[in-house]
C-alpha cells in the first residue's frame, strides 16, 4: 500500500474538495437551466467519487489508536 505525508494528504483533500464544490455548483446550474440530464447524472456520479475518496483520505488523517 502507498504511503502518504500528512501533507500530501492535506493536500489531496484540498483539491478534492475543490473539485467537489464546483460539481456541484455546476450540476445546480445544470438543473436550473434545465440542461442535459444525462450529463447532470454523470456530474453527479463523479461528486459521489469524490466523496468516497475525501472520506477515504480524512480516515488516512486519523491516527491509529493502540489497542
Amino acid at each position: 500500500m502507498d504511503t502518504y505525508t500528512p501533507e500530501q494528504i492535506a493536500e489531496r483533500l484540498q483539491v478534492l474538495r475543490r473539485e467537489h464544490r464546483e460539481l456541484d455548483t455546476e450540476i445546480e446550474r445544470m438543473a436550473a437551466n434545465g440542461e442535459d440530464e444525462l450529463e447532470a447524472k454523470r456530474l453527479k456520479r463523479r461528486k459521489l467519487q469524490l466523496k468516497d475518496c475525501i472520506a477515504k483520505l480524512e480516515d488516512m488523517q486519523i491516527p491509529d489508536e493502540p489497542a
